[in-house]
Parts: structure tokens; sequence; C-alpha cells
């Protein structure tokens, strides 16, 4: 299988002398193409054995280094009529000087253009003797780390000066050592130097300005290089130096605009000196022309942003200088840049309102040129300040919820915006508003940054204020008897109504104690205001005081003024009833809300003024054991100096018989009073009070 270029097509032309010996063979690196015009023979004349029995006549000598096991062919073809190639191959591993017998040697007559010899895949032999038919001998089967010298030799017969070069193609499955082709050693392509010439197929060009010129070959290198790293290149004057790396240039010289230079590029294994890749090369060609060099005047834009005045522009994306190799300084103004004084410091950070620098460009060679380069701004962002309103927040009315995105402040297309609540923070893009759909603030002020598609920007500055909620002020708080309905009315001047009853009208009626809410809708806020429909108080009757036929009742709670009455008919404002009957009755009480009245029960017991404890069975006792079944009764007899001389209780059967301490008391007037709560929810205390005369006997 024939092998195609794999990396850079080797070149090869005419070579005189030592690259026609064994001891200084040229390397072949990879299974690229060769062409070349072997003329008249090295310093030694070679023994060479085989087929060849006539010595060197236009002769070259190649080594091959294995890099993968596989078939091996090659294709040599002279390109003039007049020439015949012989050639031969020793090895594996033969040494100059003891080549031995070749393994392969073709001396067959092959003359003529397109006469090619070689090996192949279809030969048999391994030695075609001069005179031969057979221009081809058999394959090689060659393994990864040999080696082999090819002798090619163009014998052009007696008297014949034919000169003719050939082009030498390999074939088959293995492939042949080479820095060039392993993608570990070279990480990336190599970068020629100079630039295009006119006609592709001329050598690259350097520019220099004169001829002669002194030239430092070793700023080429770097870039030649471009990062691979164990690669070393020289420069020489001759092909053939080039690719033997022999005669390189050393320093600094005159270089020539009629000459064609040559650099070569070899690699160096940092771990093997002797490695055979060590002795592939590859070559290329450049020549130098004279030309000054040319600015190009440059319009650079920049943000004037916030309508500072000034921005801030990088000069070193200026395309002043279309090649490369070239050193750039700035300045203000020419009279710097002559006098090479006040160069621009920070060329990539050039604060500047609008105006001009000039950009002064050298070559390494001493070629300048000067560049304007006019600063301009861009557009500018046109930015409006604006203003929104929001509802104040019910749950704290000094701050509300703003949508900031609804505000328009330009009208430029192709814009981002981003929301802050300072301008600092605007210019320096810190603490964005992450929620402009709902902000919460207070009123003030909130900044919208709007930036276009060249990275300027505005600042527009939204005033924030709140709108107050408006409540009713008709809408109060009401107490009603438990039993009763109300109507709450919110008042007119609204856009909208919505109880908590689901009504949406101005009233709602019918509403009984509870708590209720009505959403009042003014304009685009909702403001929610509560109303509670109370209770009333009722009052509580504390306690009734009974004398004799008097009835006195004590009310606390509720609302005053008090009514009273005995039978839900009559009412009065006393709270004192006269000549009540003995007997059951009950008591009626309400207060200012005339609400359903409260009630209780009394009993004004029988009046007793006088007993004579003779034991006749007559008046002998004051009895009040038809109040027993009353709560906390307690009958107490005092003297009239308000000494407590009885208790009479469940043991005594609430009864008095004129006794203290089981002896009679003196005949005279004695006070009595009588205690109970009544059962009622109240629980209300009654008191009765009287006098009794006892007549005992003396």
């Amino acid at each position: 299988m024939k092998k195609t270029l794999l990396l850079f097509l080797l070149l090869l032309s005419q070579a005189y002398f030592s690259q026609a010996d064994c001891s200084t063979a040229l390397s072949v690196c990879g299974n690229s193409s060769i062409t070349y015009s072997p003329t008249g023979i090295g310093s030694v004349n070679e023994t060479l054995g085989g087929c060849l029995t006539t010595g060197e006549h236009n002769s070259i000598w190649y080594k091959l280094t294995i890099a993968t096991s596989g078939t091996l062919t090659f294709d040599l073809v002279p390109t003039d009529p007049g020439a015949d190639y012989d050639w031969a191959i020793y090895g594996p591993n033969a040494s100059c000087g003891n080549l031995g017998s070749p393994i392969r040697c073709n001396a067959a007559t092959v003359i003529g253009v397109g006469a090619s010899t070689g090996l192949n895949m279809t030969s048999t032999i391994t030695s075609a003797a001069g005179g031969s038919p057979t221009p081809y001998c058999m394959y090689m089967n060659v393994v990864a780390g040999q080696t082999y010298y090819l002798y090619i030799d163009n014998w052009v017969g007696a008297g014949s000066t034919t000169v003719a070069p050939f082009s030498l193609t390999w074939g088959g499955t293995a492939t042949l050592a080479s820095p060039f082709t392993d993608p570990t050693l070279q990480l990336q392509p190599f970068t020629p130097p100079g630039t295009p010439a006119a006609n592709p197929n001329d050598p690259r060009e350097i520019l220099i300005c004169a001829s002669p010129a002194i030239f430092d070959f070793s700023t080429l290198t770097a870039g030649i290089l471009n990062g691979n790293p164990n690669f070393v290149i020289t420069y020489h004057t001759s092909q053939n130096d080039a690719l033997s790396g022999a005669n390189p240039i050393l320093a600094p010289q005159l270089v020539y605009t009629t000459m064609t230079y040559y650099y070569s590029i070899h690699y160096l294994d940092p771990a093997n000196p002797n490695n055979p890749i060590n002795f592939c090369r590859q070559t290329g060609v450049f020549k130098f022309k004279i030309g000054g060099i040319t600015g190009n005047n440059v319009t650079l834009y920049a943000c004037n942003n916030y309508k500072s005045g000034k921005g801030t522009f990088n000069l070193t994306t200026a395309n002043v200088f279309s090649g490369s190799n070239v050193t750039i300084k700035y300045y203000q103004t020419m009279a710097d840049l002559n006098a090479g004084t006040s160069p621009i410091t920070n060329p990539n950070q050039y604060l500047s309102a609008e105006g001009v620098v000039y950009a002064s460009i050298k070559t390494s060679q001493g070629c300048s040129t000067v560049a304007v380069i006019t600063l301009k701004f861009y557009p500018e962002v046109i930015v409006n300040d604006a203003s929104l309103r929001a509802c104040a927040s019910e749950d704290n009315p000094k701050m509300a919820y703003f949508n900031l995105t609804t505000v328009s402040v330009t009208t430029q297309t192709g814009i981002t915006k981003k929301y802050y609540a300072s301008v600092a923070n605007a210019i320096n893009g810190t603490n964005e508003i992450l929620t402009p759909l709902a902000y919460i603030s207070a009123e003030g002020a909130a900044y919208v940054k709007v930036t276009d598609g060249n990275g300027c920007y505005g600042i527009a500055k939204i005033t924030l204020s709140i709108i107050p909620a408006v409540y009713s002020s008709v809408l109060k708080d009401k107490t009603i008897c438990i039993e009763d309905k109300t109507t709450l009315d919110a008042g007119s001047g609204f856009d909208g109504y919505e109880w908590s009853t689901g009504e949406t009208t101005q009233s709602i009626a019918n509403v009984s104690v509870g708590v209720y809410w009505v959403k009042l809708k003014k304009g685009e806020c909702i403001a929610t205001q509560t109303v509670r429909v109370r209770a009333s108080e009722e009052p509580v009757v504390v306690s009734v005081d009974i004398s004799t036929t008097t009835v006195t009742i004590n009310v606390t709670g509720g609302t005053s003024p008090y009514k009273y009455s005995m039978d839900k008919i009559n009412w009065q404002d006393s709270n004192i009833f006269t000549n009540v009957k003995r007997g059951d009755h009950t008591i009626y009480v309400k207060d200012a809300y005339n609400c359903e009245p409260v009630d209780v029960a009394i009993v004004v017991p029988n009046l007793i003024n006088a007993i004579t404890p003779n034991g006749d069975g007559i008046n002998d006792v004051i009895d009040y054991s038809a109040l027993a079944s009353k709560q906390n009764l307690v009958f107490n007899i005092y003297d009239r100096y308000g000494n407590k001389i009885f208790q009479a209780d469940k043991f005594n059967n609430y009864k008095w018989d004129g006794t203290s301490s089981n002896k009679a008391v003196p005949t005279g007037n004695y006070w009595y009073s009588i205690t109970w709560n009544e059962p009622s929810k109240q629980n209300t205390p009654i008191k009765y009070t009287g006098w009794v005369l006892v007549k005992n006997r003396e």
C-alpha cells in the first residue's frame, strides 16, 4: 500500500559530497515522499557488493529506522529519460564500513521517464543483475527498531553526463520512525516564518528595511517552534546544509534579498542523544524582502457610561498592524511619540474622552511606522427617569411591593436591564435586586441599569411612592344585644367592596355578633378593614337587700342607666321596691341597651316582730326553716349593741327561741339578718333584715 505524506513533503534536491557517503547518510523521517537529484559520489567510494559491481557514479545514501513492524515497499521513479537508477539495501542493523552483502539489490537496466524500480508485493526475487529486465525486487518484512541503509545510484553509462532527479515513495504496512509524526513528541504544528509570497510556490518572505541588513535568525525560533519542547532549529544558507545540519548560522549576520535561506528542525531526545529519530530533519525555506511597514489607522470605540464623559479604551485591540513580530507603543501626542517620551502605561485600560492617540510600530529589524487611533464613544444608551407607585402593604403601611419591571425607562431594543438600590451598586454591578417583580421597599428610589449590545449602559432613577391605604371612616365597631341583628355600612366613595360574608355591596344587613372584614377598593389599591359586632355586657345583680317589705337591688356591669321591674311591664329607674308582699318574686333588670332583661328570684319572708318564749306553744320561737332549701342560708341574732348572740343553722333548724348560750335573753328588741344565695346563674346573694321584740319571763 502506497503511503501518502504524513506531515510535511520533504523536498530534497542536490546533495554534494557528504550526503553521498554511508557514514553521513540522510535519515528518512516517516513514510514521506522524497525527491532528489544525486551528483557524483561522496568522499569514500564504497565497496557495494551484491549486484552492484562497478562502484559509485551519482549516488546518495539513506538511513531508515523502522517504527512499526510490517511489510516495506518503495517506488523509485526517475524524471529524466536518460537516467538509469540502481539501488541496494543493507541490514538490518548493519554499520557503515562493514555493510556486508545487500539483502535486496537491483541493477536492472531501467532507462526512460516512468521506468520505475524498487520493492513491491508481487516480485519474488531479492536481486537483479545488470541488464536484467526485472526492475522490482520482493518486499521486506521489517521489525520495529531495526535500521537499514538504502544506496541509490544513477548509473548513466559510459561517457554519459545525465544528472536526473528521482522521486521515492514508500509503501507497505510498516512505518518509518519520525518525531514529526509522533503526537506525544510534536504537540502542535510548527509555524513557518514570514508571510506567503505573491506566488505561493515561492519561499515565504520576511521584511527587512534595507539590503543588506544585520538580522538575528534566533528571533524566528520561538515562533517556528510554537511551544513544541525538545526540538532544535538551525539556520543555513543551502538546502544541503539544512538537510544535514552542517554549517549552521550561529550569530546575527548580513542578509540579502537575493539569497535563499533555510531552517532545519530536528528532535533532541533528552534521555537518549543517540536515538535515531534525533537525526530526522524537517526543513523550510524563506527569503528576505525589502519593504517598509504600513500601519492601519483605526477607530476604537468605548462606552461613555452614565454620561461620565470618559470611556475605558483597550488600545491593544486596535488592529494597527497586519503582521507580527512588532513592538507597539502608544502616545497621547505626536511630539511624545517622536521624542519617545511619556508612553501610555496602561494601554489596555486607557481612560479618555473622545480624541486620538498615536501608535508607534517597530519591527525587530528597525522598520517603523505610525498609526492613528481615533477614540470614539459608542452611541449613548438613552434612558429616562420614571416614577412608580404601589399600594401600601397591609402588614406594614410604610412598605409596598413594587414591580420594577413595569416601568419604561428606554425605547431602545436589544438591551438588558438590572435593578439596584443605589447608583453606586448599579455602577459597580453589586448587590443586584434579584426580585424586581416584587421589590419590597419604603418610599425612596431604585435604579435600573440598561445595557446595550456593546456593553454600554445608562442608569435611570425610579422614584418609588406608596399609595396609602384608604379606610372607611363610618365603619365602626358595634355593640348589640346578643339576640339582635344589625347593619354594617362601609360608606360611599369606594370603587368596590368585598365582605367576609361574600357580599359586594356597600352595606350588609342582618349581621349578628361576630368579627367581619371588608376589602375596600380605591383605585388600584385594596385595604382590608376589620369590624367587630360585640354583644352588650349583661348587667349583673350582685346582691338583693330585703328589709321587711322593702327590696333593694344592687347591680353592676352592663351600661347604665338601669331599669327595674317586677313584672317586665312596668319599669322604674329606682333600684328600690317598697311594700313588697311576702312570698316569692322575680326582679327584672336591663341596661341602656334595652336588651332582654336579666332576672333574679327573691323571697320576702314572713315578718315576725315579737316572740314570747314562755313555753305555751304560741310565738315561742322565730322560725325560718321554710328557707332551709336556700344555698348558704345563715340566720344571725344581734343585740342592740351589734353583738351577735345567736346563729341559727341547720342544726337548730333555723329557729331561735330567745336564748343565748342556753340562757334566756332579757326582754328587749333584737336585730336579726338572714342571708342566702338564690340558685340562679348569678348565684345572687340575698340579705333579709328585721327586728324582733323578745318578751321573756323575768
